[in-house]
């Protein structure tokens, strides 16, 4: 397929107009116009990058790309660096930030409820542009075996915060830096909501709420999107697809 394809697919496809956001969502720097091999990732970083052009991709997918709001205008230093690469490779960069958390069925918050067995998952109507979800367990658990459940789905261990010693069953989650989201859980009288980061603030709304906080980590909640959108794209055009996991402990 060509660039153009590519790009006007998937802004149909995540509804990219629909969302108000905090950096450009689409292409944010033009390659090669022929596109055959992908690469996924979360985060545009340089060794996300290099990993991309040793892989001969045609385009690079991610989460998380350039150009965010309140950062500096100007082209220096790492952001150049980055970009130069690209550029000198001739790799188009597509970045999908609030349409791929909510997409409904490949998006970050659905791919993590499959991830964890969550089930009746949905977004909650009235939250802000869709973004936070809610959904039960088949079985409800003891909050111990569902953090060391959600730990081990996740690949490190998550941060639990609260002090309540009610059992889960019916949870809240929003993926990446959602943590102030643990109002909305709490308003519908959940057990549990779960997010990638965690405040100082948090520790105090969850204690004191009556909840329990999971804070699994910002990259971890995030890899399951842009995976699963690489997957699609690969089946239904025939590219050839890598998904390639940069370590990041945060």
């Amino acid at each position: 397929m060509n660039r153009l394809e590519l790009t006007q697919y998937l802004a149909e496809f995540l509804q990219v107009a629909t969302y108000k956001d905090y950096a450009p969502n689409g292409l944010q720097v033009e390659g090669r116009n022929k596109i055959k091999t992908i690469v996924t990732g979360v985060t545009a970083c340089q060794a996300l990058i290099d990993r991309a052009i040793e892989l001969n991709a045609d385009a690079l997918l991610v989460h998380h790309g350039f150009f965010w709001k309140g950062e500096s205008d100007v082209i220096t230093g790492m952001k150049y660096k980055r970009i130069k690469a690209l550029i000198n490779n001739g790799i188009n960069l597509y970045g999908y930030h609030l349409p791929l958390d909510a997409h409904p069925m490949l998006g970050n918050n659905a791919e993590l409820a499959r991830a964890l067995g969550i089930i009746d998952a949905e977004p909650i109507a009235d939250s802000p542009q869709g973004l936070v979800w809610q959904g039960r367990l088949d079985e409800p658990m003891s909050v111990d075996d569902f953090s060391l459940h959600l730990s081990r789905v996740l690949g490190r261990e998550a941060l639990r915060l609260g002090e309540s010693d009610r059992g889960i069953s019916h949870l809240a989650w929003c993926s990446g830096g959602a943590q102030d989201y643990i109002d909305i859980a709490v308003e519908l009288g959940l057990d549990a909501f779960i997010s990638g980061e965690v405040s100082e603030r948090t520790f105090h709304s969850a204690v004191e709420q009556d909840i329990h906080y999971f804070a699994a980590g910002h990259h971890a909640t995030e890899r399951f999107g842009i995976q699963a959108l690489g997957e699609h794209l690969a089946r239904k055009f025939d590219l050839d697809h890598h998904f390639v996991d940069i370590t990041n402990p945060v």
